[in-house]
């Protein structure tokens, strides 16, 4: 069976993250949700996203084929009713598409938020998905310890070493990884260390936490659950129940906390987000969908951080701010709680970080990791530029 991941409208909740990525590309636990559903599928997937992301994520077809909902979390009972569906079936929840079977000829002309013409077939379990960007560091405590379990089924993790202090006995260490002279705390959630990653001497930890490969918490790092740091990234300081996707840093003191921040991101020495207002009322984020400050229902919420995006030194952010693509933050005083991609500036003013000198910033921050910042990351960039453009009115 072919399987697709495709984005519903719960996409332009997720801005501005999904302006650089299918929804299912989104890292939530320790695995992006099409990583969970490729482990649990037991085959590669694809997707069906938006045209200009779509020759960075592509989709593969089939005569036959299964289309799940890219925001919704995989699990053994929605498997199950999911590989069920006939031809023109259609796997539903309350008001939304989990899956549908088509043949190739119908994924052209097929909406998410369209069943006429499908067969509804109704789904009754609860299912896990995300909705708004807070959900992504929400549900990170449930999303870790289910695929701590799924990635360690079965294996057994290497040896941690005798000048390591440990609770708990979900602790897994994959190869190649080191960690010396830290404070690992599993009692109130699984601690997973991913293959070549590093935990340095006096981090100390309390899971859940997902740290995953050729990532490292420097010295002194003070890491509280539920926290997922991604591949390649770097941190140290303080960091409270937030979700890095990858190839992003936070490498010096300062505190994070019920945050998320996308790839290739960047925070100076000494950045603070703050993620409980003084007054103690529901914190309210920007949404891109209603271009409004909605009310998130949360009294903890810090900082909403598109990708490549990065602050400089002593940077202070409010509760509750959200800052677009590839901008460049910095100066003394506290920023706007909605900071548009390409914005450069701070509490003092912003103008345009133009695309030529994005690019050139993009492209060496590639060169570091091995990696090509190429014409299809430009195009992504430019239509970012483009589709952002109104929001810039400095």
């Amino acid at each position: 069976m072919n399987y697709i991941l495709f984005d519903d409208n719960t996409r332009e909740n997720l801005l501005p993250f999904t302006f650089t990525r299918p929804v299912a590309d989104i890292r939530c636990g320790i695995l992006k949700i099409s990583e969970k559903w490729a482990k649990y599928l037991d085959t590669n997937v694809s997707y069906l996203t938006l045209d200009y992301l779509s020759v960075k994520f592509p989709i593969a077809l089939a005569d036959d084929n299964i289309l799940i909902n890219g925001s919704v979390f995989p699990a053994l009972h929605l498997l199950d009713s999911i590989n069920a569906l006939k031809i023109n079936e259609c796997l539903v929840k309350d008001d939304f598409i989990l899956a549908v079977r088509l043949e190739h000829n119908k994924i052209s002309s097929f909406n998410p938020c369209n069943i006429e013409g499908l067969q509804k077939v109704s789904f009754e379990h609860p299912v896990l998905k995300i909705n708004n960007t807070w959900d992504i560091f929400s549900l990170n405590e449930i999303a870790i310890a289910e695929d701590f379990e799924l990635i360690t089924k079965g294996r057994t993790s290497c040896d941690l070493s005798n000048t390591n202090r440990y609770a708990g006995d979900k602790i897994f260490i994959e190869e190649g990884a080191k960690v010396e002279f830290s404070v690992l705390n599993a009692q109130f959630g699984p601690v997973y260390i991913g293959k070549d990653a590093e935990v340095m001497e006096g981090a100390l930890v309390r899971g859940p936490l997902a740290l995953c490969e050729h990532s490292a918490l420097k010295m002194g790092a003070k890491i509280y659950g539920a926290t997922t740091i991604g591949p390649h990234s770097k941190v140290g300081g303080e960091i409270n129940n937030s979700v890095i996707f990858g190839f992003s840093n936070k490498a010096h003191d300062g505190f994070l906390g019920n945050s998320v921040l996308g790839e290739w991101c960047n925070l100076g020495a000494d950045t603070n987000n703050s993620n409980l207002k003084n007054n103690y009322a529901i914190v309210k984020l920007w949404n891109y969908k209603q271009e409004r400050f909605v009310n998130t229902g949360l009294q903890f919420c810090g900082l909403i951080m598109g990708d490549h995006s990065k602050s400089g030194i002593n940077t202070m952010f409010n509760t509750g701010t959200v800052v677009g693509v590839s901008a460049n933050i910095f100066g003394d005083g506290f920023p706007r709680n909605f900071i548009p991609s390409f914005a450069w500036g701070g509490a003092q003013g912003f103008s345009v970080y133009t695309l030529p000198k994005a690019f050139e910033t993009a492209a060496q921050a590639f060169r570091r990791r091995g990696l090509e910042f190429d014409e299809t990351e430009k195009n992504i960039f430019t239509r970012v530029f483009d589709d952002t453009e109104k929001y810039r009115r400095f």
